[in-house]
């Protein structure tokens, strides 16, 4: 991202503000904006904020927290409003205590931890996005309705498609950010959008996808339309997915997972890495998938997992292997949504599949067949394992899930599964409009 800008360069271009990026326990983006004259103290690691208002951080009594700029993510945005645009700069943060030591809720720092061992095994991890989301227009007070815009499907157009105007702004504005667009459509469900853009480093990717989803907020507000990355904002319909795609590539730059001696073309690394995905999959789930609601999208039907498996091309596996071979070998996968913290995501999907690699796990069989279909899934000894129901099956597999805990440590691993516990349990408590209809 860093284009060569330095302070002397930032006041070339009239950028008078800098704003420094990080993100909660949760996923949700957080920023602190200063001035131009601020640069050095920044830039120095010795800007502070108030860690105990945020999410995973610290408590009162020690809550103060440092910023400690990534240079190497140093960014120009350029955001418009009525009176124009105006350009800003933009840096990604570690959050570290005052000894500079990376605090407990930094899930970037935990991502880093994860990327290091990788280094240490001679690999890189590199991932790839698909980012769906909904436009919803908004009423007369400018608050979101929950009525779709359009009637369009998969890669509609106009006028079936009401956003494609919308959606490729975003990209545009995506390509000003420093994105390298892929493609962009219309998703299977009316209002629904998806953009891919070029994978890339693990940190990166993740620094990324936290820009993306601000720029597509940004782009839909001034649009009229509201957008949400709501993993099932309908019954009956597709949901938001954040599905991704791994490889590891090893230090002379070649795809660790090709052998084109094989007969899948998936080198041995590839299959104990999947088997070690496979092995955590319901542990990891309620980090994959952390919300209440992101149980609604993992549902037959709707090209979304539902059982435990492996299989090449088929998107009702958890795992799905791509056709393309060589440089382009990858694995999908498939269970993640975009409420997903991806620094955290990343960082237990690469420990899970090097913990496959080194403990050489050994890949289950292939699924065969629709695995939504009873008779497919339940197919040889003892049939497939259901991906966990709700948020709070999710968080039980979680808890007896060693390898995520060594990732998080004790004390943010604890915190996760009680908050997420909580809002399991607040969901449970409410009575909701489709229990009125059936039982009143």
């Amino acid at each position: 991202m860093n284009r060569g800008l330095t302070k002397e360069r930032l006041a070339e271009m009239e950028v008078e503000y800098l704003l420094l990026q990080f993100t909660d326990l949760f996923g949700a983006a957080k920023q602190l904006m200063i001035h131009r004259e601020e640069w050095d103290t920044a830039m120095e690691g010795r800007i502070l904020f108030d860690g105990s208002s945020v999410a995973g951080f610290s408590g009162v009594e020690e809550s103060d927290l440092l910023l400690i700029p990534d240079p190497r993510t140093l960014h120009l945005q350029r955001w418009r409003s009525a009176e124009g645009e105006w350009p800003v700069a933009a840096v990604f943060c570690d959050v570290c205590d005052m000894e500079g030591v990376p605090a407990q809720g930094c899930t970037r720092s935990m991502l880093r931890r994860s990327l290091e061992e990788a280094e240490q095994l001679g690999f890189m991890l590199q991932v790839g996005i698909e980012g769906e989301f909904f436009l919803f227009p908004l009423d007369a007070q400018g608050n979101p309705t929950v009525d779709v815009h359009d009637t369009g499907g998969y890669c509609d157009v106009f006028p079936l498609d009401r956003g494609e105007r919308t959606r490729m702004e975003i990209m545009e504005v995506m390509r000003n950010h420093g994105f390298r667009i892929e493609a962009g459509h219309h998703e299977v469900a009316p209002g629904q959008h998806e953009i891919n853009f070029r994978f890339g480093d693990a940190l990166e990717i993740a620094d990324r996808w936290q820009t993306f989803k601000q720029i597509v907020l940004h782009v839909a507000s001034r649009n009229g339309l509201f957008a949400s990355f709501m993993p099932k904002p309908f019954s009956g319909r597709n949901g938001n997915a954040m599905h991704c795609n791994l490889s590891l590539q090893r230090a002379d730059g070649i795809n660790a997972f090709y052998h084109r001696d094989s007969a899948s073309g998936l080198s041995e690394t590839a299959n104990r890495f999947i088997a070690g995905l496979l092995q955590h999959a319901k542990g990891m789930s309620a980090i994959a998938n952390p919300t209440v609601n992101s149980y609604k999208r993992l549902m037959p039907g709707y090209e979304a997992p539902t059982n435990i498996a492996w299989s090449r091309s088929n998107r009702t596996a958890t795992i799905r292997i791509p056709g393309a071979r060589g440089p382009q070998t990858r694995v999908e996968y498939r269970p993640p949504d975009p409420t997903a913290n991806p620094y955290l995501l990343f960082a237990v999907m690469l420990k899970a599949g090097l913990e496959g690699i080194r403990c050489q796990t050994p890949l289950p069989p292939e699924a065969v067949g629709n695995l939504y279909n009873r008779d497919v899934a339940d197919q040889g000894a003892g049939g497939l394992e259901n991906y966990p129901r709700d948020l709070r099956a999710a968080l039980d597999h979680m808890k007896e899930d060693e390898m995520i805990r060594d990732v998080m440590g004790n004390h943010l691993f604890e915190f996760y599964v009680q908050n997420k516990q909580a809002e399991a349990d607040a969901f449970a408590a409410e009575v909701h409009p489709w229990e009125i209809g059936k039982y009143l």
